[in-house]
């Protein structure tokens, strides 16, 4: 099996151009490809997978990454699957984020020299000269053709504001610009954002000619990646402070059991002959598919001891009926309590079990919550300091422990 068919058999694949010349590429170790990442916040998350994944296993077959850091897009914000505005960040915000993505995608890609590149695109974008901009690229596009454009599409009845407007201007001169500097040939990215990236390629064959045989594309589908990195309102972090290693098992090991052997196929690195077997998998078995899952992602992220600290503790904590030493803590202190006692809401925020108090609330009316196996029944229901003892054990749902102690 070629890469160019693994990457269709574990359903990577959803859009492409040039297909003929792609498998070519591809499968000779001959492509150089970028994928762009945002910097909207100061971690990566579970959303990402898929694009860290791609990237190495293009780059163990020969293929050379460049990963851009968005730091000038960032400035603008994508409206794509928005239905209002991103947060405007700083400067300085952009700049922090970068370096934290920097950090993380080494894990994932070998930037030893002449492996992969990281390129930050502030470096071109907020140098350009505007008038400069539009005479040189402005022409190349149409406003009726962008307006029709499905990452347009949510925030035209609601509003879309002339800042984001010129985001597929900016993400297709990253192409154009990585094509003439870099010998970029590829890119990838998801199937939402195949409107922006055919802006790409045209920009390329309209300011160098028809000849300009590096304007491939080719898209994750990215379906199943809208499905990944946010549970109940919060995100999925690849940052151990921000998601724990358990919490990050966690997170795979209770995917829906439709979605199980689709995260295994895209985002592990097991042979897909054995991927394959798991198909004929039910019941009980795909419980041990979704620890396989887990665990191979936590590997990943987190390291093999992490992972399996994560695995043990979630085994000890379905079978001593939630307790674990290794189940994740939080440590309060006496601030925490007022007049001796805590609201259940608070515990579920501070526990990161809900992002809101607001949330918090909505999980406890729909009877999501327990305390030490007791229902939580009224919203604004609290714990007296001395219910703590050697730790407090809080449940949401089916299989979320959290462990609350008290530092004396």
């Amino acid at each position: 099996m070629t890469l160019y068919d693994e990457l269709i058999e574990r359903g990577l694949i959803a859009q492409v151009t040039n297909e003929d010349e792609i498998k070519t590429m591809i499968n000779e170790g001959k492509a150089t490809f970028y994928i762009g990442f945002d910097c909207t916040a100061d971690s990566l998350t579970a959303g990402h997978f898929m694009a860290l994944t791609l990237m190495k296993r293009l780059q163990m077959a020969g293929n050379k990454p460049i990963a851009l850091i968005g730091g000038g897009t960032t400035m603008i914000g994508d409206p794509s699957g928005r239905t209002d505005m991103r947060k405007m960040l700083t400067k300085e915000d952009i700049d922090h984020n970068a370096e934290c993505f920097k950090r993380q995608m080494e894990r994932f890609i070998d930037f030893s020299e002449g492996k992969a590149q990281m390129i930050n695109n502030a470096d071109w974008l907020l140098k350009l000269n505007y008038v400069e901009l539009l005479r040189e690229v402005g022409a190349c596009f149409s406003v009726n053709n962008m307006l029709r454009a499905k990452c347009y599409e949510q925030r035209m009845e609601k509003g879309l504001s002339f800042l984001e407007f010129n985001y597929m201007i900016m993400q297709s001169y990253d192409f154009y610009y990585l094509f003439k500097e870099y010998g970029c040939n590829m890119q990838f990215g998801g199937d939402d954002q195949w409107s922006n990236m055919l802006g790409g390629t045209e920009l390329i064959r309209r300011k160098l000619g028809k000849d300009a045989h590096a304007m491939t594309i080719t898209l994750l589908t990215d379906s199943q990646g809208k499905k990944m990195g946010k549970t109940a309102g919060n995100a999925v972090w690849l940052d151990a402070k921000k998601t724990s290693p358990y919490d990050f098992f966690q997170y795979w090991r209770n995917v829906a059991d439709s979605d199980v052997l689709k995260c295994i196929r895209m985002l592990t690195f097991l042979p897909i002959e054995e991927i394959n077997e798991m198909d004929k998998w039910e019941g009980a078995q795909l419980n041990k598919a979704k620890e396989i899952l887990g665990y191979e992602l936590t590997k990943m992220v987190h390291g093999e001891e992490e992972a399996n600290k994560a695995l043990e503790a979630s085994r000890a904590v379905f079978a001593n009926g939630g307790v674990s030493a290794d189940m994740p803590t939080t440590e309060l202190t006496t601030d925490n309590f007022v007049d001796g006692s805590i609201l259940v809401s608070d515990l579920l925020v501070l526990g990161g079990l809900a992002p809101s108090k607001g949330e918090a609330k909505r999980l406890i009316q729909q009877g999501g919550i327990l305390v030490n196996d007791e229902k939580v029944v009224q919203f604004n229901a609290s714990v007296a300091l001395d219910a703590f003892g050697d730790g407090l054990i809080v449940k949401k749902g089916k299989k979320v422990f959290h462990r609350f102690t008290v530092k004396n």
